[in-house]
């Protein structure tokens, strides 16, 4: 497999997707978040391919945030400084959905706090929501990208 590596995107942004669009998604997808320090993403993506016997179906760089990110099987693969991490280590997971507008909706009728407004990101769009029940949940739709990633 020939996906980039952490060491190339600190001057290019890169993404690389098995599937660019959530669209047709017939269920959520959960996603464990892992957080990992610079320069151990691609090692830990291999760890967890040999550890799960799947290869990962994504990877990407997100710069404004300063993180690189990586899915393998039903985890989500974020690398970056301590400092950066910290909001996303409070956030208890992550839903790969169909139509983040759909769910943002959703879960406003059920009284959920939305604690980051729909805001698009370098895969589609997202935002995060504390349930009434306090879990805190990202959730993501992919679009395909301007260049078709």
């Amino acid at each position: 497999m020939t996906e980039p590596t952490t060491e190339s995107t600190a001057e290019t942004p890169t993404m690389w997707r098995r599937r660019n669009d959530s669209t047709h998604l017939p269920e959520p997808r959960p996603l464990i978040r892992v957080c990992t320090p610079p320069g151990t993403l691609d090692s830990l993506a291999s760890s967890y391919e040999r550890l799960l016997g799947t290869e990962r179906d994504m990877w990407f760089a997100y710069p404004e945030k300063g993180l690189n990110l990586a899915v393998v099987g039903a985890f989500l693969l974020i690398e970056g400084e301590e400092e950066i991490l910290a909001p996303f280590r409070a956030v208890d997971g992550t839903l790969l959905v169909d139509s983040a507008q759909a769910y943002l909706t959703r879960l406003a009728a059920e009284g959920a706090e939305i604690t980051d407004p729909l805001t698009k990101v370098p895969t589609g769009s997202g935002f995060t929501a504390r349930h009434r029940d306090g879990t805190v949940i990202e959730y993501v739709e992919h679009r395909p990208t301007e260049e078709g990633l």
